[in-house]
């Protein structure tokens, strides 16, 4: 497994009732059958930086791929939001 491929967890604190009571509530709500008439609607995010280009990159040719150069200037940050309905698969 490289560096790159990380996975993120809630770690519950050591001896907390009142998470683990939390969690399992959550849990509850996925198990439920599939009822259309009331979604579950889950809701993730995911902070992103904006990077504008320096150096205009060299197209791609047959022989090398399309090159960017590794410097860039920050152009800001936004948030990516995804919404699903996992019961709806």
């Amino acid at each position: 497994m490289t560096n790159r491929k990380i996975e993120y967890w809630v770690i519950p604190p050591e001896a907390d009732g009142e998470f683990v009571a939390q969690m399992e509530e959550v849990l509850e709500v996925y198990a439920q059958p599939y009822d259309p008439s009331c979604p579950v609607i889950c809701m993730d995010e995911q902070p992103v930086q904006l990077h504008k280009e320096i150096k205009c990159p060299i197209p791609a040719t047959a022989q090398h791929p399309k090159r960017v150069d590794y410097e860039y200037e920050r152009a800001g940050t936004a948030n990516i939001f995804m919404f699903s309905e996992p019961l709806a698969g």
